[in-house]
């Protein structure tokens, strides 16, 4: 089905060889919903074996398909149905089933499983506030799994009494792992209008919506963009927005391929494909050089915002035209401590948490894998999470937060992971206080626009 002539065939191998193309993750979705019980440990052992079952060839399947196609599959993952669901069947202590899915993940083999959920948009059902309560323990005692509380959305508000709860729930996370560099908020992300087919981690769940499983990819390429726009340094604007459309269009269709491949062989429906600009810490591998692509002297400068509206609008256009199935996030992401350029402009001081929160509003998610000195108080992160979930509510658009406190660090020092994670220059946040605006509690109506029917 793929129409693929000897040109289009150079060129892919130039972008992998060259320009860090790679699909980011082949995902694969599962609903645990037939495993919930009101026995705790029936329903993690229904768990554990139906994720056995469904994605005992998903990690040999990626490997098969890259080596084949010699197409990059950097992850193999999973995400389930958000646990609290579950523990609203249940009862029980939740960190069970956060066990239940470690296990399972040394089983199949995948890199990370996403779905120690909650969604609690408009307010905490059975099973939601004991599994939040939880998250702390749960990062603290795996490794692979991964978690994410929905807060807000545009057509229900944003519940503030689970905006100050998560400020609590990352500080706790950071200061039990602090001996692994704080590791544990690194794996939660606090959302706004979560989308339900989301590949990427941590803030991946199988939403209710789903089927039974499914196969999502996500593909990344911004060091692709960045040297076709390096084959333009003249162009003018409207020139710049084709160019990285027609470059989404091409790196969308590698995706469409492996996806496809994926489903056919795993015998699973084939969900979406994911076209988001994922960067790494890889030199050529990151959003912020495309920005500076276009003619920023470094990102963070003025016009970086419009800059990378520009960016994740064309990379939209040209994924949609090269796949009737994109969905997920699908434009570009800014993590900090992901991505080279952020990094360098972190560092230097021009990139700072004020400019972050204005781009997010363009971008498609939020702030993301940003350090912030460890004895910043709880409810100034609340108020970071509250302002995140706010530029969500009313522009219609998934916003998120992932900071991560750095016990016993101040601004100018790092956490340095390694990996894809990379290194977190500790940013300055300001710290006059929102204490008794989160302390009110209660709920943030949903705006005017969320009325369309």
């Amino acid at each position: 089905m793929f129409d693929l002539n000897t040109s289009d065939i150079l060129e892919t191998i130039q972008m992998i060889e060259n320009e860090n193309l790679d699909i980011r993750t082949i995902t694969m979705g599962i609903s645990l919903l037939d495993c919930a019980s009101t026995d705790i440990q029936e329903s993690c052992s229904k768990i554990y074996d139906k994720i056995c079952r469904k994605a005992e060839h998903l990690v040999k399947t990626g490997e098969d398909i890259e080596r084949e196609y010699g197409i990059p599959i950097v992850n193999k993952r999973i995400s389930v149905t958000p646990i609290a669901m579950l523990v609203a069947a249940s009862g029980g202590d939740p960190i069970l089933y956060a066990k239940a899915l470690e296990r399972a993940v040394g089983t199949v083999g995948v890199n990370y499983l996403g779905g120690y959920s909650a969604l609690v948009q408009k307010g905490f059902a059975a099973g939601d506030e004991a599994l939040i309560r939880s998250i702390p323990e749960a990062l603290n005692v795996t490794e692979h799994i991964c978690s994410s509380v929905n807060v807000g959305s545009t057509k229900s508000g944003i519940n503030m009494d689970a905006v100050k709860l998560m400020g609590q729930i990352v500080k706790e996370s950071a200061e039990l792992t602090a001996d692994r560099d704080c590791v544990g908020p690194s794996k939660l992300v606090i959302f706004c209008n979560a989308v339900e087919d989301n590949p990427f981690m941590a803030g991946a769940f199988h939403g209710a919506g789903e089927p039974d499983c499914v196969i999502n990819v996500g593909v990344s390429g911004p060091g692709v963009v960045r040297a076709a726009l390096a084959k333009i340094p003249d162009a003018d604007i409207t020139e710049v927005s084709e160019m990285v459309k027609r470059t989404a269009f091409k790196i969308t269709r590698v995706g469409q391929l492996v996806a496809h491949e994926a489903s056919r062989r795993l015998d699973v429906p084939f969900g979406i494909v994911d076209l988001s600009l994922a960067p790494t810490p890889a030199v050529g591998d990151s959003v912020a050089h495309v920005l500076e692509e276009m003619g920023l002297e470094q990102c963070g400068c003025t016009g970086t915002t419009a800059c990378l509206a520009l960016l994740n609008d064309a990379v939209k256009k040209g994924g949609v035209m090269a796949s009737s199935q994109v969905g997920g996030l699908s434009g570009a992401f800014i993590p900090v401590s992901e991505d080279a350029g952020m990094i360098d402009a972190a560092r230097s001081g021009c990139l700072k948490l004020e400019k972050l929160e204005a781009m997010t509003a363009v971008c498609s998610v939020g702030l993301d894998m940003i350090a912030i000195p460890g004895d910043t108080p709880a409810e100034v992160i609340s108020g970071i999470i509250a302002d995140e979930a706010a530029i969500g509510l009313i522009n219609s658009k998934t916003t998120a937060v992932r900071v991560i406190p750095a016990v016993g660090k101040k601004p100018g020092e790092e956490l340095v992971y390694g990996g894809l994670f990379g290194s977190a220059p500790i940013m300055q946040v300001n710290t006059a206080s929102p204490k008794k605006f989160i302390d009110r509690g209660g709920r943030i109506p949903a705006p005017i626009q969320s009325l369309k029917n």
